[in-house]
C-alpha cells in the first residue's frame, strides 16, 4: 500500500486482478481516483477494449447481417428493435448503421445516428425523462409508467450511452448530478434535490442548519409522495409513521427522504437502464470516475470564457474585484487547464455548461444567479467549498497565489465528495 502511494502508477501494471477483486479495488480507490483524469480514461479504454481485436467496424469489410439497419422516420423505436436483436459482442467492437432506403454508411451515418437518438432520449413523447427545475438536464420520469414500454426504453436507453462511452461517441444530452451518481453507484444526498425541487431542498437545508427540538414540527418518519399517480403516505423506515423527527434524528431523516425522492421512485427505471448499459460498460471500470468526469466522458468538454466569466462574476463577504486574492483566483483560472476549468464550473455551479447568452444567464435556485465569490478567513490546509444552490465559491483568504493554486485544484479533484480540510 505504501509503495502504491509513492508509485500509484504501479497499481494499473496489475489493473485486470483488482478488477476482479472489488474488496481490493476498494481499498486502492482513493488512489487511483488521485490520478489525472486524462490518465484514467487510457486506463478505462484499454482495459474495457482488452481481448478485442484491433480494428473498427467503419474501416473493415461488413457482415451484411451486422448492420443495424433503422428507419429515419421511427428511430427510436426500430432502433430499441434492433440493438436488442443484435450481438452485444460485435457490437463492442464496431457499429456500422444504414437507413432504409438511403446508401449512406460510415463513421458520418454513426455519428448522426447517436445524435438523433441524444434528442429521442429525453423526447417527452415517450415520457422517460423530465426536465431539472432549471432546464438543462435530465431525470428519469418517476411517472415514465404511463408508456407501456418504459423499462425495455430505458434498457435501450442504458444501451445507447453505454455503446456511446465504448466507441467514444458524444451523447448531446445531459442528466442531472443525482442520475449520474445512479450510474456510478454513488450515494446521493439531500443536495441533489435541488435539481427537481429547489425549494425543497432549501427546507431540508434549513432542516440540518436549525435546532428542531422546540419548533413543533411533529414530522415522522413518513412522507406524503405520488404512487402511480395518487398521493399516498409512505413510510421512510419500517415503523417510520409512528416515529418522530427529532434533533438527533433529524439528519437520518434528510438523508433517508432524499433516497426516497430521488432513487426509490424510480428505482425500476434506474434498474432497467444500468442492465442496458453494464452490457456494455463493466461497473468495475465506470467506477474510475465521478459524476463530474462521466458528465464530460459521456458529453465532452464545454468551451469557457474566462473574460466573460470574470465579466459576469460578483463578490461577497468582505471580498471586492481588486482584491489580491481575487486577483491571483483569477490569474490562476487563466493558467489551468481547460478540464481543470470545467471542473471548477461544476464544483460551483453543479453543471460543466455555461448556457446561450454567456455567464449572465447563469440560473440558480430560484432564477438568475451570478457565479459569485465570498470570503472565508483562512486557516492553514482549508479548502475552498461551494454552495451549488446559489453558485457560491467560498474562497479562503489564502497568503499567497501558490497556495491558493494548490488547495483549489486539491478541492476540485476531491470536491464530489466534500472535504474541506486535506
Amino acid at each position: 500500500m505504501c509503495f502504491s502511494f509513492r508509485n500509484p502508477k504501479i497499481i494499473f501494471d496489475h489493473f485486470h486482478f483488482l478488477l476482479e477483486c472489488p474488496e481490493l479495488m476498494s481499498r486502492f480507490m482513493h488512489i487511483i481516483k488521485a490520478q489525472p483524469f486524462k490518465d484514467r480514461c487510457e486506463w478505462f479504454y484499454e482495459h474495457l477494449h482488452s481481448g478485442q481485436p484491433d480494428s473498427d467496424m467503419v474501416h473493415r469489410p461488413v457482415n451484411e447481417n451486422d448492420i443495424l439497419l433503422v428507419h429515419r422516420d421511427s428511430i427510436f423505436r426500430s432502433s430499441c428493435e434492433v440493438v436488442s436483436k443484435a450481438n452485444c459482442a460485435k457490437l463492442k467492437q464496431g457499429i456500422a448503421v444504414r437507413f432504409h432506403g438511403e446508401e449512406g454508411m460510415g463513421q458520418g451515418v454513426v455519428r448522426e445516428w447517436f445524435d438523433i437518438l441524444s434528442n429521442e432520449i429525453v423526447n417527452p413523447d415517450y415520457a422517460l425523462f423530465t426536465q431539472s427545475a432549471d432546464g438543462t438536464t435530465f431525470q428519469p420520469n418517476s411517472n415514465s409508467y404511463v408508456n407501456p414500454d418504459h423499462l425495455n426504453y430505458f434498457r435501450f436507453a442504458g444501451q445507447i450511452l453505454g455503446l456511446a462511452l465504448n466507441h467514444r461517441q458524444l451523447v448531446n444530452i445531459y442528466f442531472t448530478r443525482s442520475f449520474y451518481k445512479h450510474i456510478l453507484g454513488i450515494p446521493v444526498n439531500y443536495q441533489d434535490v435541488a435539481s427537481i425541487d429547489p425549494e425543497y431542498a432549501k427546507n431540508l437545508q434549513w432542516i440540518l442548519d436549525n435546532d428542531i427540538s422546540d419548533l413543533g414540527l411533529e414530522l415522522t418518519f413518513s412522507v406524503e409522495t405520488d404512487v402511480f399517480g395518487a398521493m399516498e403516505e409512505v413510510p421512510l423506515k419500517p415503523g417510520g409513521g409512528s416515529i418522530l423527527v427529532t434533533q438527533n434524528n433529524k439528519a437520518e431523516y434528510v438523508q433517508l427522504v432524499t433516497e426516497l425522492r430521488m432513487t426509490r421512485a424510480i428505482q425500476p427505471q434506474i434498474n432497467a437502464f444500468l442492465q442496458g448499459f453494464h452490457m456494455f460498460i463493466p461497473p468495475s471500470l465506470i467506477q474510475l470516475f465521478d459524476e463530474y468526469e462521466l458528465e464530460l466522458l459521456l458529453s465532452g468538454m464545454p468551451e469557457i470564457d474566462v473574460s466573460d466569466w470574470i465579466k459576469n462574476t460578483e463578490y461577497t463577504s468582505g471580498y471586492e474585484r481588486e482584491d489580491p486574492v481575487i486577483q491571483w483566483f483569477w490569474e490562476v483560472v487563466e493558467d489551468i487547464t481547460a478540464e481543470e476549468r470545467v471542473l471548477l464550473l461544476q464544483f460551483v455551479t453543479g453543471s460543466s455548461r455555461v448556457p446561450h447568452g454567456g455567464f449572465a444567464n447563469i440560473m440558480g435556485g430560484s432564477g438568475l444567479q451570478n457565479f459569485t465569490i465570498a470570503a472565508v478567513p483562512y486557516t492553514p490546509n482549508l479548502l475552498p467549498t461551494s454552495s451549488t444552490c446559489i453558485n457560491m465559491l467560498k474562497l479562503p483568504e489564502y497568503p499567497s497565489k501558490e497556495i491558493l493554486k494548490d488547495r483549489l485544484l486539491v478541492a476540485l479533484h476531491c470536491g464530489s465528495y466534500g472535504y474541506t480540510m486535506a
